[in-house]
């Protein structure tokens, strides 16, 4: 659960026709021009909100274990947010991430992540900003209509071969650029699925809400990593 949180996001195309797409592809600069636009919308649309709130179902799958559903909700406000996910939670306040476990009753305290090298792509200050890293080259596969919606489906491929996931699935309301799932596919057969069920733009938060409170989690084991 630790590594789920601390990584927090299918359908189209089969995996065999996407790796055929993506083989020739070995570096960023490689990229489908038509993903690129599409991704650069969906990133001026959610920087043009000053704050978010978002409920969201995540999907883990892991070979030969019937499939785990969790539901969730995060919270951006800046650099500010928080993550409320199976009763564990991530806080950050801008100058720290605090990682609640509250089943082991236990606090870990651990650095921002220096600037571009986030790799918790699910968290709210990288979903809409990792292919601008540099570690991926993607293109844009599908384009098909479900549910009264224009979807486009992205794939991402990793350049790095270290890479714990072999690729990643962001799938896009072509209408309004809203992303409606993005989808880690562990080289291990694991599979991390973050859909976005509903998201409040320009929510006003309460001054305490990114902020970590040690007196609401008297008995817990505080463990500082900065």
């Amino acid at each position: 659960m630790k590594k789920v949180l601390l990584m927090l996001l299918a359908l189209g195309l089969s995996l065999a026709t996407t790796a055929q797409k993506t083989a020739d592809y070995s570096k960023a600069s490689d990229s489908d021009p038509k993903a690129k636009a599409i991704l650069d919308k969906v990133r001026k649309k959610y920087d043009g909100y000053k704050s978010l709130e978002a409920a969201f179902t995540l999907e883990l799958e892991f070979p030969e274990m019937p499939k785990e559903v969790q539901k969730g909700k995060v919270a951006r406000d800046g650099k500010k947010y928080r993550v409320e996910l199976a009763g564990q939670s991530v806080i950050c306040d801008g100058q720290a991430i605090w990682l609640i476990m509250n089943s082991n009753k236990e606090v870990q305290i651990n650095p921002m992540p220096t600037e571009g090298d986030d790799d918790n792509l699910l968290s709210p200050q990288s979903l809409f900003d990792f292919y601008r890293t540099g570690k991926f080259a993607y293109v844009l596969v599908n384009e098909y209509s479900e549910g009264g919606k224009i979807v486009q489906q992205i794939e991402f491929k990793p350049l790095d071969k270290k890479f714990e996931y072999s690729k990643i699935r962001m799938l896009v309301n072509k209408e309004n650029q809203d992303v409606l799932s993005v989808k880690a596919f562990g080289k291990d057969g694991s599979r991390y699925t973050m859909i976005i069920n509903q998201l409040t733009p320009n929510k006003t938060f309460a001054a305490n809400h990114f902020a970590f409170d040690k007196s609401k989690y008297p008995g817990y084991h505080i463990e500082d990593l900065r």
